[in-house]
């Protein structure tokens, strides 16, 4: 299947610097060889591979992290490949247990309808609505009776089940796993039967659950997909994984002002890696840059990307005049307190300047809070509202008071 002899040096070579323009980014590709060959194949017959990226709406809202194994299918699209961006609206209504210590919360069919839209939304920013085949896995999953999954249960074993991480943890544990999560990963293997992909994606979190696609294919008489790994996007931490619940997420729907002052305040290092995983740009050529020319370039492709280039640029001019002239932005809100001592922390989270107390806490004692300039590094500390008070919290959060 891998031998590569039938083709010509520069189907061969062409073929090669396709997969070079994949490989940036790429955790792991399974296996390389096969996509060699199948590559080679779709230039000698001018036939574009079906590229599949199955994604379920679970949630309404994306950040970065979800975004990154859609540059890669972006990646396939300018290559002139015919990309599918699967929405699971079926498999949603199971929950992927992925990387789960317990069983997912259902989700009911209004909440999928709305996170779907969302999902496509976002997704036709990234990649070319023109040229980009969106479908449903409802339109052949739905119709499945309880024989013919039957059939596709009988093609797997609980031994193999539990060789996932999640499932093997949670079994050692004593943790329920409910008979219906074994049906995921068979799921999400059936319509790689379906749309007879010859690659999918996924996040490294997924490697079970695609390399199960290529078992199902050929049981199915197919040729097995490749199956191509993206890399878990970190937090503006640098340290997590991109979370809402860790409150370093970037969301793909926030204002610009916050998209372009969250990348801002990202690491040198991360910057890079946030280039490489989330654009096309020429990495020889950011590392001519100086940082903050480079980290500017960045936070304007991305709010671009998802709002427009006026206001990229406004974001840019903002930040420019906030943060580089000491300026307060003029968005800025106002509160009214009672003429007494009111708690700094408490401030702070009841004004959504932190998620949680214990986050307010640790931003104080970093010194990372000041009052009118001050830095505070008491977390007992408290502040009596007066005209003109200015809370700052890390470097992109005002707050003004006054009696």
């Amino acid at each position: 299947m891998t031998d590569t002899k039938e083709y010509s040096e520069k189907t061969i070579k062409n073929a090669q610097e396709q997969i070079s323009v994949l490989k940036r980014g790429v955790e792991e590709i399974i296996p390389e060889r096969e996509l060699l060959k199948k590559l080679c194949s779709s230039i000698e017959n001018k036939k574009p591979l079906r590229i599949k990226l199955g994604v379920d709406p679970t949630k309404p809202d994306l950040h970065l992290g979800h975004t990154v194994v859609m540059q890669k299918l972006k990646d396939f699209q300018d290559l002139g490949h015919q990309v599918m961006f699967l929405i699971g609206d079926f498999t949603a209504q199971i929950g992927d247990p992925s990387g789960k210590s317990e069983t997912r919360k259902p989700i009911t069919k209004d909440e999928i309808a709305v996170n779907a839209k969302s999902y496509a939304d976002q997704a036709l920013k990234i990649l070319n609505p023109s040229k980009t085949q969106i479908v449903f896995n409802s339109k052949w999953s739905d119709d499945l009776d309880i024989s013919n999954v039957i059939k596709l249960a009988s093609q797997m074993t609980v031994a193999r089940m539990l060789e996932r991480d999640d499932f093997s943890k949670r079994y050692s544990a004593q943790e329920p796993i409910s008979l219906h999560e074994f049906l995921y990963p068979i799921m999400q293997a059936y319509d790689s039967v379906q749309l007879r992909s010859d690659v999918e994606l996924g996040g490294t979190d997924q490697k079970f659950n695609v390399l199960l696609g290529r078992e199902y294919q050929k049981n199915a008489g197919q040729e097995p997909q490749v199956v191509i790994l993206l890399p878990i996007l970190e937090g503006t931490d640098g340290v997590q994984k991109m979370s809402k619940s860790l409150n370093n997420f970037i969301g793909v729907t926030e204002k610009p002002k916050d998209i372009f002052g969250k990348i801002m305040s990202i690491s040198d290092q991360l910057m890079i890696r946030y280039y490489t995983l989330l654009t096309q740009e020429d990495l020889s050529k950011i590392g001519e840059l100086h940082p903050k020319v480079a980290k500017v370039n960045l936070a304007k492709i991305i709010v671009e990307r998802f709002h427009s280039l006026d206001a990229a640029n406004k974001a840019a001019e903002a930040f420019e005049a906030t943060f580089a002239k000491g300026l307060i932005p003029d968005d800025t809100p106002e509160i009214t307190l009672e003429n007494r001592p009111h708690s700094l922390v408490d401030i702070i989270v009841e004004n959504k300047m932190s998620a949680s107390k214990g986050e307010a806490r640790r931003l104080v004692s970093q010194s990372a809070v000041s009052v009118n300039g001050e830095k505070i590094s008491d977390i007992h500390a408290t502040v009596t509202p007066k005209d003109g008070l200015l809370i700052k919290v890390g470097k992109r959060r005002f707050l003004k008071i006054k009696s």
